[in-house]
């Protein structure tokens, strides 16, 4: 016997209900990025390395899918450099792209090659796949979709406000309790500062972004391992374990950071941020979170992350400012922040909690059974017609045993069934089964139609 084909570790298939809850996460975060005045793009799935490298710290650089060169990629190589066996140097040599880590750089890249046909703010969104070379578990894939906005060209912190009223108002229509975690940045880099390890600022972020999955011992002790004195590293404890009211935080990080220029500016852009969604009426809580740290080189200014409440999964949204992003393609100056939520984690928040609307995830509607040619004619320009209502519906394709038919109603949870034989179709009616509470009625073409669509 023949062995079954298999999927790669860290992605998955979809069947027809899976897809149709997805399709109502990518077209609810769609619905509303455009009531905010996104626009969409879409970028190539393959990026140049060089586009690529360098940009997502030497953590993200090791998670490329990188993509072998076609044609004979042996030719440029020496003997010398094959039998060194250097896995990254060969992969240097032989591979020139590779799949998108994330939608953030590639939208850069795009910003600069299209600079000269955007109106400046440019709002563009974009939903597409990414991928990453991490090691599979719960809640984390090779593969999987990202659902991203951003605003570039423009210093506003109104724009972050504006990113954090998207994400509250994403989660309030999917029907999630969630906690948007903000922080900044330049905070981070004054609290280095206060400790004297400024040169350290991304080692200590990238421990303390590991917080929630490593604990406080772990934190301190992958600090340790990064050459931060132990003074030091005890002066962040009580930063990372403050607790409080937002105001509470802030008024005690001002003094902390007294001496700190950036640090000081930090807190006032976070004060403005949290003081502006104050007096907009959130559903959701917003929660100033010292120890959030985004370990991504590009964050310049305020980072944000979402928590679902109800469900043990890791962040489901995330972004940040990236005031000079473009700079390394050549345009220097422009500023950007933006948010991506991850479409894969919010289909699992979904399913856990059975948030689907019944509307969303019911393909068909109405089923016609097929009794014969003559039926099946007869049956045709109706459907026509519930169609152009709107009323998804289909003929059973096959003139077969009721059963079967009706087995395939279920199976498929179409929540009416119409059949029309020779008394139906010399009365000009249709006999309408409700598969729900199995009762049974008879309909004019019209009736049905305001009997479904209301």
């Amino acid at each position: 016997m023949a062995q079954k084909p298999s999927i790669p570790k860290g992605t998955r298939d979809f069947s027809p209900l899976e897809m149709a809850k997805r399709n109502y996460i990518f077209n609810t975060i769609r619905e509303v990025y455009a009531l905010y005045g996104f626009q969409q793009i879409e970028t190539p799935a393959m990026e140049n390395l060089s586009t690529l490298m360098g940009k997502y710290g030497e953590e993200g650089d090791k998670l490329l899918f990188k993509i072998q060169n076609s044609g004979d990629y042996f030719k440029e190589l020496t003997d010398e450099e094959l039998l060194s066996r250097n896995a990254a140097k060969l992969a240097s040599k032989f591979c020139e792209k590779g799949l998108r880590y994330d939608l953030t750089v590639p939208f850069a890249r795009y910003v600069v090659l299209h600079r000269e046909e955007l109106s400046l703010p440019f709002k563009r969104y974009q939903i597409q796949p990414v991928w990453r070379a991490d090691r599979p578990q719960k809640g984390r894939y090779r593969e999987f979709y990202q659902c991203d906005a951003d605003v570039v060209g423009s210093d506003s912190l109104l724009n972050e406000v504006e990113l954090m009223q998207i994400v509250d108002t994403v989660f309030s229509r999917f029907g999630v309790r969630v906690c948007i975690k903000i922080n900044n940045r330049k905070i981070l880099t004054g609290i280095a500062e206060l400790i004297g390890q400024a040169d350290k600022i991304v080692d200590i972020t990238v421990a303390i972004d590991k917080l929630d999955k490593i604990g406080i011992d772990g934190v301190n002790a992958e600090l340790a391992e990064d050459g931060i004195p132990a003074e030091a590293i005890e002066q962040l404890q009580p930063i990372i374990n403050l607790t409080g009211s937002n105001n509470e935080k802030l008024e005690t990080m001002r003094k902390v950071l007294a001496q700190s220029e950036t640090g000081l500016k930090g807190i006032e852009e976070t004060e403005f941020i949290l003081n502006t969604l104050a007096n907009l009426n959130l559903t959701n809580q917003v929660e100033l979170d010292l120890t959030l740290a985004r370990g991504l080189n590009y964050y310049t200014g305020a980072i944000f992350e979402v928590k679902a409440l109800d469900v043990e999964i890791g962040s489901i949204t995330g972004g940040g400012r990236y005031d000079n992003l473009t700079g390394i393609f050549g345009m220097p100056g422009l500023s950007g922040v933006g948010i991506s939520f991850g479409a894969d984690r919010i289909f699992d928040v979904l399913n856990q909690l059975d948030l689907y609307p019944s509307e969303a995830v019911n393909t068909t509607q109405v089923l016609f059974v097929n009794f014969g040619e003559a039926e099946a004619q007869y049956s045709l320009p109706v459907i026509a017609s519930l169609r152009k209502a709107g009323i998804r519906s289909e003929l059973y394709p096959d003139s077969t045993k009721m059963k079967k038919q009706m087995s395939y109603a279920n199976a498929k949870q179409i929540p009416f069934v119409v059949i029309i034989g020779e008394t139906e179709m010399q009365e000009g009616k249709l006999t309408v089964k409700n598969m729900v509470s199995g009762e049974q009625t008879s309909a004019t073409t019209d009736e049905l139609i305001k009997m479904i669509a209301g």
